[in-house]
């Protein structure tokens, strides 16, 4: 299967704004939630939410940033993990805590993600905003709100790329082949886990 463009940067930026308008009507206002994007491709769509709710809104959420490295299950089987800087620069204690990722996939990263999260604090909530939700859950995690959902085989990788990081906002499906063929530019192929 050849890669395929399965959101396209209009259609990315649709689905952010539909997502944002989403966390402010199941919220009812902004006034107590945190956007926290998980490194690295959760960041640059947190912050994009934020934008568009300050655009609507008038209103700046903040946003703050998790390297989940530490907290992953897989973490013994690696040489060591990379690790980045986790930057949450407020209280999550009762706050409305918004994850935000890329891909959601099995399931595991996001369980990392609030493992981290309560490091932190005891937020009143833990909600979750994925770009992509692809199906395949290891573990009971759902999405709160979701760009795009899209069935796909195990064998099958989704891969975003924001211009932030990859200079280019597209979401692309291929198969773990064409995958293995491409230079590798450490980035998170398979989407989130």
């Amino acid at each position: 299967m050849p890669q395929k463009i399965i959101l396209s940067a209009d259609d990315i930026r649709r689905a952010l704004v539909r997502i944002a308008h989403e966390v402010v009507e199941r919220n009812r206002g902004v006034e107590h939630i945190v956007f926290v994007g998980i490194l690295r491709r959760g960041v640059p769509i947190a912050r994009r939410l934020a934008g568009h709710i300050h655009a609507f809104e008038g209103v700046d959420v903040p946003i703050g940033t998790l390297d989940i490295g530490l907290y992953r299950d897989d973490v013994q089987g690696r040489v060591g993990p990379l690790l980045h800087k986790t930057d949450i620069p407020f209280n999550v204690d009762g706050k409305g805590v918004i994850l935000v990722d890329d891909v959601l996939f099995t399931g595991r990263s996001i369980r990392a993600a609030m493992d981290a999260v309560m490091d932190f604090g005891r937020p009143q909530a833990i909600q979750l905003a994925v770009l992509v939700d692809r199906g395949h859950r290891e573990l009971p995690i759902r999405a709160d709100y979701v760009g795009k959902s899209v069935p796909t085989a195990r064998g099958e990788v989704v891969q975003v790329s924001v211009e932030e990081i990859d200079g280019r906002n597209e979401v692309v499906i291929s198969t773990q082949d064409e995958r293995r063929a491409a230079p590798d530019d450490g980035r998170r192929l398979g989407g989130a886990a």
